[in-house]
């Protein structure tokens, strides 16, 4: 398949997808819980990803889940969805997490082990080995980011928020979130390939 091909089923699954959200989004107004469920099992593996990678440890992670979807839950009557529900679900994550971060100033260290956990379904042990190394490698760059920098980093590739709608989630200007992308990316690739003392 060309890749125009690819580009078009791509947007036609993102279209199929932005609808089941919308028929979600209206049965769950209308007070259907068997809709909320529905919503949750299609994100939760995205959300508590999100959630690991930017908090500082899975039971956290889980809290910041549940507490986003208890929320949501709550005013899901008064919601009104102007862009995705996928993107809405994951700056609502990343939000609280920055929340809970000003809350609690004193730092912990990231739980990679569980993120490997949440994110690696099956492999090889060698493999599985390898992977745990480069990702540890990676969490250990990411941290020495200054937050700012790194959750617009996570929330782009991990998240697969584009940058307007990092933008909007975080009040800022697309050149802002811009700016802290590759920046961050830039000081990333340093940390990794030795250039900046760790």
């Amino acid at each position: 398949m060309s890749y125009q091909g690819r580009s078009n089923v791509s947007k036609l699954t993102r279209k199929a997808c932005m609808l089941e959200d919308k028929i979600l989004v209206w049965k769950l107004r209308r007070g259907s819980m068997n809709a909320l469920g529905c919503i949750y099992e299609k994100y939760k593996h995205d959300m508590l990803a999100l959630a690991v990678s930017l908090a500082s440890d899975h039971s956290v992670a889980e809290d910041v889940v549940h507490d986003v979807f208890i929320s949501f839950a709550q005013y899901a009557p008064r919601l009104q969805l102007r862009g995705r529900l996928r993107s809405y679900l994951l700056s609502s994550v990343a939000n609280r997490c920055r929340d809970m971060a000003r809350k609690n100033s004193r730092r912990q260290t990231r739980a990679l082990d569980e993120t490997l956990t949440v994110t690696t379904r099956s492999g090889e042990p060698d493999q599985l080995a390898m992977a745990t190394e480069q990702v540890q490698h990676i969490g250990r760059a990411l941290e020495q980011l200054p937050d700012p920098q790194k959750e617009v980093i996570i929330l782009h590739l991990q998240g697969e928020l584009n940058f307007r709608e990092i933008a909007r989630a975080q009040g800022l200007p697309l050149s802002t979130v811009q700016s802290r992308y590759r920046y961050g990316l830039t000081k990333l690739r340093s940390l990794l390939d030795g250039e900046v003392e760790t």
